[in-house]
């Protein structure tokens, strides 16, 4: 599995990363986005249930400057969670 951060400010991604776990769970989406986050040099945002229930929903969310404590350069923070070796159904 994957997860690709990407920083936009306008229609620019301005940085991104792409994340690789050994398998998805919600509960460690924490630990991923802080670690992703360092490498990336930006803070880290206040994960709400909306951003849960998107991820879970749809395999992305997005983090806006009012999910930060501290003040941010971008306008959005989007992740996506994707496998990159889809089983085939039958």
């Amino acid at each position: 599995m994957k997860i690709w951060t990407k920083i936009i400010k306008g229609e620019k991604i301005l940085k991104d990363n792409v994340y690789t776990i050994e398998k998805f769970n919600l509960n460690y989406i924490y630990d991923w986005l802080e670690e992703i986050c360092h490498i990336l040099d930006e803070p880290l945002p206040i994960i709400l249930n909306k951003h849960l229930s998107h991820i879970n929903e749809f395999n992305s969310t997005t983090f806006l400057p009012a999910d930060f404590v501290e003040n941010v350069n971008f306008e959005r923070m989007v992740i996506e969670i994707f496998d990159e070796n889809p089983q085939k159904k039958k």
